[in-house]
């Protein structure tokens, strides 16, 4: 007789696992719920099968607040019952033993507190009061609402030329957002309840890649009206190429030798080619955009401009550098992110050739200033961090290929000052350990850990702690600004200006390419109402039927990346697209919930905006 057996899980067991799996699918891709009301039923009710029953608040409390909420959507509930509810879960929350009972009662309390218009609308009127009207997930999930289950149905049917034409109706960028997209539709996807998510990125690229020659889309009969945009990024690019087919005389004024924004000086062209970004800029301004390079516009030339143009949009962006306050910031040898992909942006590469470099910094910019700094002939690349490498802002894929190609993250360790040498440059920069502890800020926040300071060797440090916009200089214009980012209605419009809009990176902050995009293209829609028209941007596209068949299980198809020992020795593109074998594919695993489903299009498709 045995002593002990090896532990195996039973067939029971098992199923329960892939139950678990599916209810942890489904909850990721399905972050906007129909109706709040019901979704935190729904939450409660399952935390309730998961209690032990050892304690009262848990056992009882989650089961009389489900019937409470099933009041609420039943319509036998009062206003007293809304308090009901908070009380109880607020009881759970404070009194249950463990996390399965006071993790439900506050996610319960703050659903109650956090959507309380809609169950007092639910008790009133027996209806949802919620905004979150239902759609497409992918759609909704993407910032400029562009078409996917449209497109990617014409990548399915070969119609790549098509598709290109609807991706372009709500973005004039779809090669630069096939290349470097962060994919927010893919988050939403409802692929994602099944297997994985659609590589919708991939797909855009790949219609891009296989349209064949660009066609010109409509235009409208000029206005006479003169429109100036003063950034040439892509918010100010979008709303142009928009205005362009608008029929108004659009002028972008650039600062800069290039155009592109932090599309040229933030994103290096191991990520977006250079040639790749000209082809889509040129192909933006072809369409009837006057621009005026090397021309930076301040206060008193806003002023001229407003008297010169009938509207003016500021998408200045954010190119300014945060500091980290620390002694021996000023030193030979540190320099802003900022600044460093700048210089590479305008074709001036620096030379750290066996130098040791520190970036610090967890986001995006911290990993592209990593990897160019390796392609700079960096003998060995740090990233400091004062967080964990799993609370970092960046893309995951992003600090794989950081590390992938050698770069090493230091984690937990907060920049204290930067030490010189004898001749006064860099030597290191000292570091205090940290110790992660509670959120602040939706975060967890680190704090000094009880271990002394240390220092790392380094020849060079690159703050990328974030960006800072320029928008001083318009203060004294009066536009108003908020944390040194200008203030807009939601119109994009600055109400203190009359005919001046605003919108992108200067307005949000720091952000993605598709919200700059479509901030552009926000602004462009409601310029043309400000200058007395009411144009539409149309495209009606024959986008084909679903097919009825079988939607079985089917792997996600992956970009593959350049071998990493070879793509760290240039900026050379390190991704290859989607072969035509694997478009079809990932094209056809597309569950189409443009056509079926609870968030279908009502009424057709949405052909113009």
């Amino acid at each position: 007789m045995a002593r002990f057996h090896l532990l195996e899980l039973t067939p029971e067991q098992k199923v329960m696992d892939e139950l678990h799996a599916s209810v942890g699918r489904r909850l990721e891709v399905s972050s906007l719920a129909p109706c709040p009301v019901e979704f935190t039923m729904s939450f409660v009710n399952m935390c309730a099968t998961q209690s032990c029953g050892k304690c009262t608040p848990c056992r009882v409390g989650l089961r009389a607040l489900r019937h409470l909420l099933s009041d609420v959507l039943t319509g036998t509930a009062t206003m007293a019952t809304i308090d009901e509810i908070e009380r109880l879960a607020q009881t759970a929350y404070l009194s249950s033993d463990c996390a399965i009972g006071y993790e439900a009662g506050a996610m319960a309390l703050r659903a109650v507190r956090g959507f309380r218009d809609d169950f007092v609308s639910h008790v009133s009127h027996n209806s949802c009061a919620s905004a979150l009207a239902p759609s497409v997930p992918c759609v909704a999930g993407c910032p400029a609402g562009v078409d996917v289950p449209g497109y990617l149905a014409l990548v399915r049917a070969g119609r790549c030329a098509d598709a290109v034409r609807l991706i372009r109706k709500d973005n004039p960028f779809p090669l630069v957002c096939g290349l470097v997209c962060e994919h927010p539709c893919e988050r939403n996807c409802r692929r994602g309840m099944v297997d994985d998510p659609i590589n919708i990125r991939a797909l855009k690229r790949f219609a891009c890649e296989h349209e064949g020659t660009p066609e010109e889309p409509a235009r409208a009969a000029s206005t006479g009206k003169r429109v100036c945009v003063v950034g040439g990024g892509p918010a100010g690019l979008s709303c142009a190429y928009y205005l362009t087919l608008m029929g108004h005389e659009v002028t972008v004024f650039e600062a800069r030798h290039h155009l592109g924004g932090m599309l040229r000086y933030g994103i290096p062209a191991y990520r977006l080619p250079r040639e790749r970004l000209d082809q889509e800029i040129g192909w933006i301004v072809g369409q009837g955009v006057t621009v005026r390079m090397d021309e930076k516009v301040d206060a008193a030339g806003l002023a001229r401009l407003r008297e010169e143009y009938d509207a003016v949009y500021l998408a200045i962006g954010a190119h300014g550098d945060k500091k980290l306050d620390i002694a021996g910031e000023g030193l030979p040898g540190v320099e802003s992110a900022v600044d460093m992909l700048r210089s590479i942006g305008d074709g001036e590469m620096p030379d750290f050739s066996g130098q040791h470099v520190c970036v610090v910094g967890g986001g995006n910019v911290a990993m592209d200033v990593a990897r160019s700094s390796v392609r700079c002939g960096a003998e060995r690349v740090y990233i400091v961090y004062r967080r964990r490498a799993c609370d970092m802002t960046a893309q995951d894929e992003e600090i794989e290929g950081a590390r992938a190609e050698g770069c090493e993250i230091l984690e937990l360790n907060a920049p204290v000052r930067i030490e010189a040498d004898s001749e006064g440059r860099v030597a290191g920069l000292v570091v205090q350990p940290q110790l992660i502890g509670g959120h602040r800020g939706g975060r967890p926040a680190p704090r000094p850990a009880s271990a002394p300071e240390r220092t790392i060797a380094c020849d060079r440090v690159v703050v990328a702690i974030g960006q800072a916009i320029e928008s001083a200089p318009f203060e004294g214009l009066g536009i108003p600004t908020s944390w040194g980012r200008i203030s807009t209605q939601t119109d994009a419009s600055i109400p203190e200006l009359e005919g001046v809009f605003s919108g992108g990176d200067c307005q949000t902050g720091p952000a993605t390419v598709i919200k700059a995009i479509n901030a552009g293209k926000v602004a462009a829609g409601n310029i043309d109402n400000y200058l007395g028209f009411d144009h539409r941007i149309e495209l009606d596209v024959d986008v084909p039927a679903p097919q009825l068949e079988d939607m079985g299980h089917c792997a996600r198809c992956e970009t593959i990346l350049r071998e990493a020992g070879e793509r760290k020795r240039n900026f050379e593109e390190i991704e290859r697209g989607l072969t035509p074998e694997e478009a079809l594919q990932e094209s056809s695993r597309c569950l189409r919930c443009d056509h079926f489903g609870f968030g279908a299009f009502r009424g057709g498709r949405e052909i113009q905006w």
